[in-house]
C-alpha cells in the first residue's frame, strides 16, 4: 500500500462503522498513523480549514500541504487513489460516480439509525443533518428486501403458506402505518428516528433469516428459528430505545402488531 502522508481524515468517532473503515485506512497502511483525527476532538488547526456543519455529513480529509480539504466520497476516493489510482479513475466516472455519491449519503444520513451511538449528542457531535429523502429510501429498501425474505421464509413453515410478496410487503409496511399512527404523539420530533431504528431491527431479523433459507429440516426447527430470531429482535428493540429514551410503549406497540399480523395470516390460511 502507498501511504497518503500529511493528510488527516476527520472522522466520526461516535460512529463505530467510520471508526472501523478509518482505523482500517491506517492498518493497511493507506494512512499514516497520525492520518485520522476524531470529530469530537479536532484541533483548532483543523477546524479552522474545514466547513465544520457539512463534515458532519461527509467525512472531511485535511490536505495539509495545500490547506485544502475534499469531503465525503470524494475524501474515501483520495485515499483509495493514492494506493489503487486505476479504481479510483474508475469510481470517478459518470454513472458509477454518481451511484457511489447516492450510495455514501445514503449510508451516512442514516448511520446514526444503522448504528446508534449510547452517547448523548452534543452541538459538537458528528450527528448527520436530518434528510427526509434519504431516509424514506432507507424505510423503502428495508421493507422490499424484508418483505422479499420473509416471502421465501414462510414457504419453511408448517403453516399452508404460500409465497407472497405482496401479503409480507404489506405487513412489513403495516407494521410502520401502525407505529407512526399509535406513537406519533408520544415520539413527537422523534419519530423519524424511530422508524429509522425500528427499520433496522427488521433489516437484523431478515438477515438472521437468510441463513435458514439454505438448508431443509423440519418444519418445527423453522418455527424455534423464527421464535429465536423474533426474540433477538425484540431484544435490539428496547436496546434501541433506550437509546433514544424512550420507555416500553414503543415496544409494547411494535410486538402487539407483530402478534397480531402473524395471528390473521395463520388464521387466514388453515384448511378446514
Amino acid at each position: 500500500m502507498k501511504t497518503l502522508k500529511n493528510q488527516t481524515l476527520i472522522y466520526d468517532n461516535e460512529c463505530p462503522m467510520c471508526n472501523l473503515y478509518s482505523k482500517g485506512f491506517i492498518k493497511c497502511g493507506m494512512l499514516d498513523e497520525g492520518g485520522r483525527e476524531a470529530f469530537t476532538e479536532i484541533s483548532m488547526r483543523n477546524k479552522i480549514l474545514i466547513d465544520f456543519n457539512r463534515a458532519k455529513n461527509e467525512i472531511a480529509l485535511v490536505d495539509h500541504n495545500k490547506n485544502e480539504v475534499v469531503y465525503g466520497l470524494d475524501s474515501l476516493l483520495v485515499i483509495i487513489g493514492n494506493s489503487f489510482p486505476l479504481l479510483a479513475k474508475i469510481a470517478r466516472t459518470g454513472p458509477f460516480y454518481w451511484f457511489f455519491q447516492k450510495l455514501y449519503s445514503f449510508v451516512s444520513y442514516n448511520r446514526k439509525q444503522i448504528i446508534p451511538s449510547s452517547k448523548d449528542y452534543t452541538e459538537q457531535s458528528c450527528v448527520p443533518d436530518f434528510n427526509l429523502k434519504y431516509r424514506i429510501a432507507y424505510i423503502s429498501f428495508v421493507v422490499i428486501f424484508s418483505a422479499y425474505i420473509l416471502s421465501e421464509f414462510s414457504l419453511k413453515l408448517d403453516f399452508n403458506l404460500e409465497r407472497n410478496f405482496l401479503r409480507e410487503f404489506a405487513v412489513c409496511l403495516g407494521q410502520i402505518v401502525w407505529q407512526s399512527l399509535f406513537l406519533k404523539s408520544y415520539l413527537k420530533d422523534k419519530i423519524w428516528d424511530y422508524l429509522g431504528n425500528m427499520m433496522t431491527v427488521s433489516l437484523i431479523g431478515t438477515l438472521l433469516l437468510i441463513p435458514a433459507l439454505m438448508t431443509d429440516f423440519h418444519p418445527v426447527f423453522y418455527l424455534i428459528y423464527f421464535g429465536a430470531v423474533v426474540l433477538v429482535m425484540f431484544l435490539e428493540h428496547m436496546r434501541r430505545c433506550r437509546i433514544l429514551k424512550l420507555n416500553l410503549i414503543p415496544t409494547i406497540s411494535w410486538i402487539l402488531f407483530r402478534i397480531i399480523a402473524l395471528m390473521i395470516i395463520i388464521l387466514t390460511n388453515i384448511k378446514i
